[in-house]
């Protein structure tokens, strides 16, 4: 099994976790014979030390901060003001959750003022 999937699982054995980081070593050290030394900065390293701290924290999926760091990145797209970044958020977060709710009226809603064609209900059947 990868080693990324078994560290990322919400079920763990404890007798694989010393399997995985024998096996995060020795593909680092294959790694190495392929990419040159500058591949390798202190992010590539933290992969052996990724299981020692599942022993010390428990599953990985609790206090992994990778969920928050993305929907940070989305809530950063919705800054417009530089001056006043809070509530350049606030204001477009609220703004997209009225839409979103909104939509949901509207598509059930009828135009208003325009036409209906007498050709619908021949093309539904």
């Amino acid at each position: 099994m990868l080693i990324f999937q078994c560290i990322c699982s919400k079920v763990l054995d404890p007798v694989k976790l010393y399997e995985l980081e024998n096996k995060a070593a020795i593909i680092l050290c294959q790694l190495e014979m392929y990419f040159p030394p500058a591949f390798f900065d202190i992010m590539v390293h933290l992969i052996v030390h990724l299981v020692r701290e599942i022993k010390c924290c428990g599953p990985i999926y609790l206090w992994w901060m990778y969920p928050v760091k993305r929907y940070m990145k989305i809530l950063k797209k919705y800054t417009k003001n530089l001056h006043c970044l809070e509530a350049s958020i606030m204001e477009r977060y609220i703004a997209e959750e009225a839409i979103e709710f909104c939509s949901g009226y509207i598509e059930k809603a009828k135009p208003v003022g325009l036409p209906e064609s007498r050709y619908d209900e021949r093309v539904r059947g």
